[in-house]
């Protein structure tokens, strides 16, 4: 139906165009013919071809204009082959398929966060010191024998030998200060980007789990078995690192927790003594989802546990695989 007036309106303009045309041509033909019938004077001859050419001019712009027109309806027509050479598509099909290229990026994007593996299961090991001098002053006392041929022979007493003080008869010294210690722990990652806060810089769990040993030393004289002095730690931290995407990236516990099992247990049997821990480290990625680290922390706790101090200093090297 479109078409059909399309095609309606140009041939009116075109026959119009050439009505436009004729017109001047007749009236000319005319205006010869009166005056070879009825001269006139000059003045009038000159008025009549004046009036002629206003009349021509006037035409010519008609022309222009119906020109103007035409060609404004020959744009029109092309518009409308272009259209109809294009798919119509409709507004809820245009809605159906972004949701679908939402739906591809959010699996893309779940599937590469998938594979950067940033969980870390680690192994560590290196060097402990205690920072408030040595691990003695335990107050553990051997029990003293009763010698053969005398009443209660083979019974104990309560005297014998107090292990691991400075003024132990049998040692001589104090407990060492100096330790060295392994462990294992893991990181979970919690975040990517601090919170929002800065862009590339992930938000970690760390669970951990170390264990200590001073000193193993003999005291068969009095026991028969050698007395070691050791330490377990368990402690969860949050862990921030630093450069997410790049084979070496840093990292820090700004504060964290931790249990402390020390053996053998205070003078008063106590054998639990909470802390808290700070680090700083970092690790490169040397291979795949191999990486090789290194860390330095500091145990601090608020009080001694019955005399015995477990604040201290470790510093070592780690291997983690990514998961």
């Amino acid at each position: 139906m479109k078409k059909t007036k399309l095609a309606l309106g140009v041939t009116t303009a075109l026959f119009a165009i050439a009505a436009a045309t004729i017109a001047p041509e007749a009236a000319a033909h005319a205006s010869t013919k009166a005056h070879k019938h009825a001269p006139k004077k000059a003045v009038q001859t000159v008025e009549t071809h004046t009036s002629s050419f206003s009349h021509t001019s006037s035409s010519n712009a008609k022309v222009d204009a119906l020109e103007a027109q035409l060609q404004s309806m020959q744009a029109e027509i092309r518009n409308l082959r272009a259209a109809q050479g294009r798919p119509v598509v409709d507004p809820d099909t245009a809605k159906v398929q972004e949701l679908d290229q939402w739906m591809n990026s959010v699996k893309a994007e779940g599937t590469s966060k998938k594979g950067a593996k940033d969980n870390m299961v680690f192994f560590r090991g290196g060097y402990s010191r205690a920072t408030n001098g040595s691990r003695g002053g335990l107050g553990i006392t051997s029990p003293g024998v009763v010698a053969p041929g005398t009443a209660g022979a083979g019974t104990l007493n309560a005297g014998g030998a107090n292990i691991g003080t400075s003024g132990d008869p049998l040692v001589g010294n104090a407990i060492d200060s100096d330790a060295w210690y392994f462990g294992a722990g893991f990181d979970f990652s919690l975040n990517d980007n601090l919170f929002g806060m800065m862009h590339g810089t992930e938000v970690l769990a760390e669970l951990l789990v170390d264990y200590k040993e001073y000193s193993d030393k003999s005291y068969s004289a009095v026991t028969g078995q050698n007395v070691t002095t050791n330490q377990l730690t368990l402690a969860a931290s949050p862990k921030i690192k630093f450069l997410k995407g790049h084979d070496f990236r840093p990292w820090l516990i700004p504060a964290g927790f931790e249990m402390n099992v020390i053996s053998p247990p205070s003078g008063a049997v106590t054998v639990l003594n909470p802390g808290m821990m700070f680090g700083a480290g970092a690790d490169y990625k040397v291979w795949k989802d191999i990486y090789v680290g290194a860390d330095v922390r500091y145990h601090y706790t608020a009080d001694d546990i019955d005399g015995v101090d477990t604040d201290g200093i470790t510093a070592g090297g780690y291997l983690g695989l990514g998961f």
